[in-house]
């Protein structure tokens, strides 16, 4: 992930300096344990400036509004009881090449300001420190003490210290070409690692851009430049250093999917540099939720499906044991029918079938005459009956518990990677389903109240539309409230997978080609994805039932007919991720099963 070096925050400085000096502040709201929003208002407008101390993610600038949800922290409480109502005054470095940004607010736009909010953007060890005007520490979003560290302390009602002083020289405009060269020369090595030793307030993003701009390798040996490499590379180094101070930045985003502030190899600008830092952390920071959330999801189901396994196989074994219990009352039944053949100290007697005459062993207890051996049996008839009785509900309770995890983790590994915000959220209905049927405990959770990602959308190739459901709460939502009495709906024939809804109009008969492709649908969108025949049954809508006290997602079907889908029919297209591209001419059409 791309941080926000020195000349991105000189970027953002200069564009929140021009744009919000003054302002008023009227919120404070904190998003998570690394966020914090400032509702700002001018003259002409109202917004929210964030303040990040993201260990990869560290930045400042205008936002999106928060969620409406609760505020529950206390950085954001103190941040409200000192500043609200304060007017923001200034926007400030607190040194050249120092990554330190000071907010200072004031009763009025003219007065000298009666606080410091300090903005360190350093990586790892950024921070956001509220001081007063004399710089005491009044509350920090990070405090560091000195058993964390000896260097700096960072404690309430303790002085503001800024960060260590930069050693070794910095790069500056006025220097010539001759002493910028012989410094870089000393000690020949890599053209990346030289600059970033001999220069400090660099960073590797930007050496490796200002390489790519004069078309150098970074591990190339400074020995080996020839004059002209040199004079291109000092032009590219001064023409960054004029951007720095004329303050003249170009945003815009590369074709390695970072973003850049230069305007050097820009494939589309972008509106602002505040823009297009929100939209790449936004993006990179979703992206990093989304494989952590899958990653923890698909472990806990894993577990929980691991232990309903052995669960299920346990019981099925007692149901084996269960299936002697009619061997014992027939042995039973036997003896009692044959008391005159047994004698005293016999440990087994043999008797002929009732049914075949086929000889039947029967095991005996010496001590016990032939009447107590007979009632053992049938004791353990009685016994292994009742406990029949007992473990059968228990049996296909565990596996409806089995098929409704299998279906949520069919629904989790469809979601390969992350594409946009609304992936993100189809796992944050996953995860607040699971929290609700008690397979995830999480005190502090708090539903997500943002609007609902929309279906996957596919267009069939006659026109039509295809809905495929992308959690069970949407499969449930497509099933019974979309659905309407002409569609068809899809599924996989026994195996966990999505809800797939293939729309029609009144009176409009489906043609052979729409109905192959939604089952080619229906069976990528399943656990049988890499498969190259799936079975898929479809019938009408009025025909799916949810039956009482299921699972969410769960349901049964009647009246249904079965095709076979090729998920590989469509896998190539779905991957290049145009709905409207699926539509496939050569598609195979097998006959219908009814």
């Amino acid at each position: 992930m791309q941080q926000v070096d020195l000349t991105t925050l000189i970027a953002l400085k200069s564009e929140l300096r021009a744009q919000w000096i003054p302002a008023r502040l009227e919120q404070v709201y904190q998003c998570d344990r690394f966020t914090v929003k400032l509702a700002l208002r001018t003259l002409k407008k109202r917004g929210w400036l964030a303040l990040s101390w993201h260990p990869q993610a560290a930045r400042i600038g205008m936002g999106e509004a928060p969620p409406r949800s609760p505020d529950t922290f206390t950085f954001s409480q103190q941040l409200v009881h000192q500043l609200n109502g304060f007017a923001l005054v200034a926007i400030e470095q607190i040194a050249p090449w120092e990554r330190v940004i000071d907010l200072q607010f004031a009763q009025r736009p003219q007065e000298p300001p009666q606080w410091h909010l300090y903005v360190e953007i350093m990586g790892k060890y950024s921070n956001v420190i509220l001081t007063t005007a004399d710089r005491l520490v009044v509350t920090a979003a990070h405090q560091v003490g000195t058993n964390q560290s000896r260097v700096r302390s960072i404690q309430t009602g303790r002085p503001y210290e800024l960060p260590p002083g930069l050693t070794g020289p910095t790069p500056a405009l006025e220097e010539t070409q001759e002493a910028w060269r012989d410094r870089l020369t000393l000690i020949p090595g890599p053209l990346k690692s030289t600059i970033l030793k001999v220069y400090r307030g660099l960073s590797s993003a930007l050496v490796l851009e200002i390489l790519a701009k004069a078309n150098l390798d970074p591990a190339q040996g400074t020995d080996t430049l020839t004059e002209s490499s040199w004079d291109t590379l000092f032009q590219t180094w001064q023409s960054w250093l004029a951007t720095l101070a004329s303050e003249s930045f170009r945003p815009g985003w590369r074709a390695d999917g970072g973003f850049t502030v230069l305007g050097w190899d820009v494939i589309r600008p972008a509106t602002s540099v505040q823009d297009l830092v929100d939209r790449y952390y936004t993006a990179q920071l979703d992206r990093q939720s989304f494989e952590q959330l899958r990653h923890q999801l698909l472990q806990k189901l894993s577990h929980a499906l691991a232990k309903l396994q052995v669960k299920a196989e346990v019981f099925s074994n007692q149901m084996a044991a269960s299936d002697r219990a009619d061997r014992y009352r027939q042995q039973a039944d036997l003896l009692m029918a044959h008391l005159h053949l047994w004698q005293l100290g016999m440990s087994q007697i043999v008797l002929p079938d009732f049914e075949t005459e086929q000889p039947v062993t029967i095991p005996l207890n010496p001590e016990r005459n032939a009447v107590q051996n007979a009632q053992v049996f049938y004791r353990r008839h009685q016994k292994l009956r009742r406990s029949r009785d007992h473990v059968k509900p228990l049996l296909e309770a565990v596996r409806q518990e089995i098929d409704y995890l299998l279906q949520v983790e069919a629904t989790i590994e469809a979601l390969e990677q992350f594409d946009s915000e609304d992936d993100l959220q189809i796992l944050a209905e996953i995860r607040e389903e699971l929290i609700q049927q008690k397979y995830l405990s999480d005190p502090d959770y708090r539903a997500p109240i943002e609007a609902r990602p929309d279906f996957y959308r596919y267009t069939a190739p006659s026109g039509g539309e295809i809905l495929i459901g992308r959690n069970n709460q949407q499969n449930e939502q497509l099933s019974f409230k979309i659905a309407g009495a002409y569609d068809l709906w899809f599924h996989t024939q026994e195996i966990p997978g999505s809800h797939v809804l293939l729309r029609l109009d009144a009176g409009t008969a489906v043609e052979p080609q729409d109905l192959q492709h939604a089952a080619n649908l229906a069976a990528y969108y399943s656990r049988a994805r890499q498969s190259t025949q799936v079975p898929v049954v479809w019938t009408e809508p009025k025909n799916v039932y949810k039956p009482k006290g299921a699972k969410p997602g769960m349901v049964v079907y009647k009246h249904e007919r079965v095709i076979w889908g090729n998920p590989q029919n469509v896998s190539a297209h779905l991957h290049a991720r145009e709905p409207s591209d699926l539509s496939d001419d050569k598609i195979q059409h097998p006959s219908v099963k009814r």
